[in-house]
């Protein structure tokens, strides 16, 4: 066996824990085997916060000295397996203001695979996914995003289904019986082990073609070379803004080219312009001056600057005027309030369905209050 390394791309804070335990429980069911391994966290140039996303690293060798020799010269350029335990990021992840937008297929090697935890269908999440020169395998395990972060565990099994779903799809790391020892070390419970074995057996793969997936191209930029920085720290301000799209009227905040913020969104605000009573309560509360002010007194939310924090949707009086919806049910930035202009009638159904569809989701953009998953119930998610 060659030196084979893991990456699990997870929500900053929200599921730290998930991506730990999955983590540890390849090197210990690695060291079942006699192999040798390592786990750690990257985060890029930022912190971890809450909802950015962030990375947790596994890599197995078979003797200390490969394993050393491996992270001597390691950057993670490539990586046998990816996994994704949101898939909203599936669009692509950005630790913020750094590399730009990272396909979140970008290193995984080819014939590698991704495994998503998604309910979505394979073609659904590869229409959102970057194409590849390369081809892929693209895993799915049935199931909604698991929250299981660092002030809250939510144990609904998503770690253990995950784990059984990578013995299937990568066997050369390490067996199945291997896995339920480290498992049955740690003390999890012989029920969790069973939904591991569960995944295993039910574990398939969708080979992925060079050229499926979005044609976007990711936005990147170019990072000062160290000839063209100034003497001590500068902080160029952002300016005031103007009219609305350059206009008279309304105002459009100035906003900057690189601090695009959509990738740490997993949820959106939708809007219900007819009931909007321009109380200006979201636009004065926004954290990331998300909100132009249109000619006719409306509130269009900018979608690369919003970040899915949900603070328009609590502060706003009227019901259903802001309602949070799923990424997933996205694959643009456009702009609702132009949208809206152009065709009232249809924009109003498309809303509708999609606010009444958020209504009968489980999913939320995170932790709210204690107690939160106590009163949600156990989730088995077909275990």
């Amino acid at each position: 066996m060659s030196t084979i390394a893991v990456e699990v791309v997870y929500r900053g804070i929200f599921q730290k824990t998930l991506a730990r335990n999955i983590v540890r429980s390849i090197v210990f069911a690695a060291r079942k085997e006699g192999k040798i391994g390592t786990a750690f966290g990257r985060y890029g140039d930022s912190p971890e916060r809450n909802g950015i996303p962030a990375k947790q690293f596994a890599i197995v060798a078979d003797t200390a000295e490969e394993l050393e020799e491996n992270l001597a010269v390691y950057e993670a350029h490539n990586v046998d397996v990816t996994i994704n335990v949101d898939d909203t990021m599936s669009k692509g992840i950005e630790s913020w203001a750094w590399y730009g937008l990272q396909p979140i297929n970008q290193l995984t090697k080819p014939n590698g695979t991704l495994i998503v935890t998604s309910r979505q269908t394979a073609d659904d999440l590869i229409e959102d996914m970057h194409q590849r020169d390369e081809p892929y395998n693209l895993s799915i395990i049935p199931s909604v995003p698991s929250f299981s972060g660092l002030w809250v565990y939510k144990d609904d099994h998503t770690d253990a289904r995950i784990l059984g779903t990578l013995c299937k799809v990568c066997p050369d790391l390490v067996s199945l019986a291997s896995m339920l020892e480290a498992m049955k070390d740690q003390g999890w419970s012989d029920l969790k082990a069973s939904s591991a074995e569960k995944a295993f057996e039910r574990g398939t793969q969708r080979p992925v073609e060079p050229g499926e997936g979005s044609a976007e191209t990711p936005f990147s930029f170019d990072l000062p070379g160290w000839k063209t920085m100034e003497e001590g720290l500068v902080i160029r301000s952002v300016p005031q803004g103007g009219g609305f799209r350059g206009g008279e009227e309304g105002f459009q905040p100035a906003r900057s080219d690189v601090f695009k913020k959509y990738s740490t969104r997993s949820m959106r605000p939708v809007i219900n312009f007819d009931t909007c009573t321009k109380c200006t309560l979201c636009w004065l509360q926004c954290p990331d001056t998300v909100f132009d002010v249109t000619p006719d007194g409306l509130y269009d939310a900018n979608m690369e600057a919003c970040c899915g924090c949900a603070v328009c949707e609590a502060v706003c009086p009227v019901p259903d005027c802001i309602t949070m919806v799923s990424e997933a049910e996205f694959n643009d930035n456009n702009s609702q309030w132009e949208a809206w202009t152009k065709d009232k009638d249809g924009y109003n159904k498309w809303m509708t369905v999609l606010v009444d569809k958020a209504k009968l989701e489980t999913r939320t953009h995170g932790f709210h209050h204690v107690g939160e998953y106590a009163e949600q119930g156990p989730q088995a998610e077909e275990d």
